[in-house]
């Protein structure tokens, strides 16, 4: 696996100096999350080919795999970080690649500070990216797992391996799951977007359909039909903010939990 995970990595960061598409759909991400990043300590989970690094310098980059350009490995769902000591947690494309979604949410409400937040850049299925999500897309889709529910990490699991429903299961269809299951974590922002230019780059896997200069046309034509992104939108962008719960509200999420 290191080995395969190590030629992976390095496939991909050489996609991203090649592919001048990929690199403006990036930066334009990139900038968003960088606005609600929080000031203090910032942690990447899953820094893969290390992309962040470069708008981000101080960003703490780890992922479960090692490459020479992270700071850190170790495992989303069990994080070796003391309590309350994180100001952001970076998950880009992360989260549907968990086993279990739910360990590293628990692992977050404990080590984010109150008033961190949880910024996610993650695929969104509508009706238009949901044939290309299911059909065509290496990791694939399925609509009927309810990640919430599992205790496991995943053991042994190729970390490559992911669900591309996931993030649309969690904040949509099992919100109300997820919000009591987890009533420190407030969202404070959701947007869904991209849905001419992400998919005509290819991303790190296929071949560019969309030549550098039609990058500039494509988003502006995505901004006019931004009313249609619920239809449309091929990525969702989540940012969760831990806030302070009462004792007795802990005591009865606590109790909720065990039963």
């Amino acid at each position: 696996m290191d080995s395969r995970a190590a030629e992976i990595l390095e496939e991909r960061r050489q996609k991203w100096k090649s592919k001048e598409v990929l690199r403006r759909l990036y930066s334009k991400w990139y900038s968003l999350i960088g606005e609600w990043i929080q000031p203090g300590v910032v942690l990447e989970l899953g820094g893969g080919s290390g992309n962040l690094k470069e708008f981000f310098p101080y960003a703490i980059s780890s992922d479960i795999v090692f490459a020479p350009w992270l700071d850190a490995v170790f495992d989303a769902q069990r994080l070796p970080i003391r309590d309350e000591s994180v100001s952001s947690i970076v998950l880009f494309d992360v989260l549907h690649h968990l086993p279990a979604p739910a360990l590293f949410f628990s692992e977050a409400e404990r080590v984010l500070r109150v008033g961190g937040r949880i910024v996610m850049m993650e695929p969104y299925v509508s009706w238009s990216s949901f044939l290309i999500y299911k059909y065509l897309h290496q990791e694939g889709l399925n609509l009927d797992e309810n990640s919430l529910d599992r205790s496991d990490s995943g053991g042994t699991r190729d970390p490559f391996l992911g669900n591309q429903a996931l993030p649309s299961l969690i904040f949509k269809k099992y919100r109300e799951d997820f919000l009591k299951k987890y009533p420190s974590l407030a969202f404070i922002k959701e947007d869904k977007m991209d849905f001419f230019t992400y998919p005509l780059s290819g991303g790190f896997h296929h071949l560019s359909f969309c030549p550098a200069p039609l990058y500039g046309p494509l988003n502006q034509i995505e901004q006019l039909l931004a009313p249609l992104n619920s239809y449309l939108a091929f990525r969702m962008f989540v940012v969760l903010q831990k806030r302070h719960l009462s004792s007795s509200a802990v005591s009865l999420v606590a109790e909720s939990r065990e039963s």
